[in-house]
């Protein structure tokens, strides 16, 4: 039996793809630490989380019959993929599909902080009635500062532009402006120009306190902050500070440094007292939509890697897809050191063995190589062991077609 494990709750419709294709499933609500998971994962071959999980290369070493890893989110920060990769690991993501939900999210936390809601709604809830104009704005010719131009930020810059703010944005990467937006010289050109500023980079490490006390100081007065990418990209504490002495209008804050490993866990911050800050959970991408889509994605990509060896968006192996011929009766999936020679090697030991190649497919990325073969022939055993035991050999897989 195939098994796969998944953790913190990814959506339902992951199971009906893994039972189409012959996957088992078992699940656990929250996140587990890394005693805990090495425990779980005995017998399993698949494994799905979200972003609480931490999969370390002691996991990933204690259970070498490990294929593959869905990380049903965007990021995948939380996954050693050096450790992956060496043991021959595919991690898949969903790096698109709660794009939407995200957006969304931003355009209405703009509007809410610049209409000043979230003020007026405290207040409200505490017997206050403040019917004024005061510091309120409409988003109409105003100026959005996006950092990160990738999926989201130029789905961001569209929606933004149609209901009349002025786009500028800042990436590290040059990138194509859509409709008028500006792309900017620097981080810091965005940050003084901007009336909000929206934050949407990956997570990388080299984004660790992309926003501190000095980035928050370079904003205008009166500038609207938002953060819906990675919590620790920004110094909540520097926040807290720009927005106790008034420098900064409002904020809003999906995402922190520490967050609760499962719902129902207490959380705390230096802002949960401030009325002009919008605090979600990490929900940005948390509607059923997206949460459908991601479900749907990455069991359908871990679905195809174990049937066809499909690595398509595999963010950490070589991206190969292999058609199969009508002829074509075993697929030999090998992940392999990149060095010299290695398909030379495979073909010499089939053509020996008498084993005929129908198709193949070769792939490399920095030290790691992948190729697909398809035999149209008996399989000799010999062979496969063979490749199997070759010094370069990191992970074979026989598939039958």
């Amino acid at each position: 039996m195939i098994r796969a494990l998944l953790l913190e709750n990814p959506h339902k419709v992951a199971d009906e793809v893994f039972a189409k294709n012959g996957i088992d499933v078992s699940r656990h609500a929250g996140a587990l630490d890394e005693d805990e998971l090495i425990k779980a994962l005995e017998d399993v071959e698949y494994l799905g989380l979200r972003s609480k999980t931490e999969v370390t290369r002691r996991v990933l070493e204690a259970n070498p019959q490990i294929k593959a890893i869905g990380a049903f989110c965007i990021g995948t920060n939380q996954i050693d993929l050096e450790a992956a990769t060496e043991l021959g690991i595919s991690v898949f993501n969903a790096p698109y599909s709660n794009t939407r939900s995200v957006v969304e999210l931003a355009i209405g936390e703009i509007i809410d902080l610049s209409r000043r809601v979230t003020v007026k709604n405290s207040r409200l809830h505490r017997g206050i009635w403040d019917k004024s104009a005061d510091g309120a704005h409409e988003v109409r010719a105003h100026t959005l500062g996006i950092i990160g131009y990738g999926n989201i930020g130029t789905q961001l810059s569209v929606l933004a532009e149609a209901m009349g703010l002025n786009v500028i944005f800042y990436d590290v990467a040059e990138r194509l402006s859509l409709g008028n937006a500006t792309q900017m010289p620097t981080m810091e050109s965005v940050l003084r120009e901007a009336d909000i500023v929206s934050i949407h980079v990956d997570g990388q490490e080299t984004n660790s306190n992309l926003f501190g006390a000095r980035e928050f100081a370079m904003m205008k007065p009166g500038a609207l902050f938002i953060n819906l990418s990675r919590g620790f990209i920004v110094d909540i504490d520097a926040l807290h500070d720009a927005l106790v002495s008034g420098h900064l209008a409002g904020a809003a804050v999906d995402v922190f440094p520490q967050e609760p490993k499962k719902n129902g866990d207490p959380f705390d911050s230096p802002l949960v007292k401030l009325d002009n800050v919008i605090l979600t959970p990490h929900i940005g991408g948390s509607t059923e939509e997206a949460q459908y889509d991601i479900g749907r994605f990455v069991a359908g990509k871990i679905s195809d890697y174990q049937d066809t060896g499909s690595t398509d968006m595999s963010v950490n192996l070589p991206n190969l897809t292999l058609n199969a011929s009508q002829e074509s009766r075993y697929r030999i999936r090998l992940i392999h050191k990149n060095t010299p020679g290695v398909l030379a090697n495979i073909n010499h030991t089939f053509a020996e063995m008498g084993a005929n190649v129908g198709g193949q497919i070769l792939g490399t990325a920095g030290s790691t190589g992948y190729v697909l073969t398809d035999i149209s022939s008996e399989l000799p055993v010999d062979a496969i062991e063979k490749i199997r035991s070759m010094k370069d050999t990191i992970r074979l897989i026989t598939t039958t077609l």
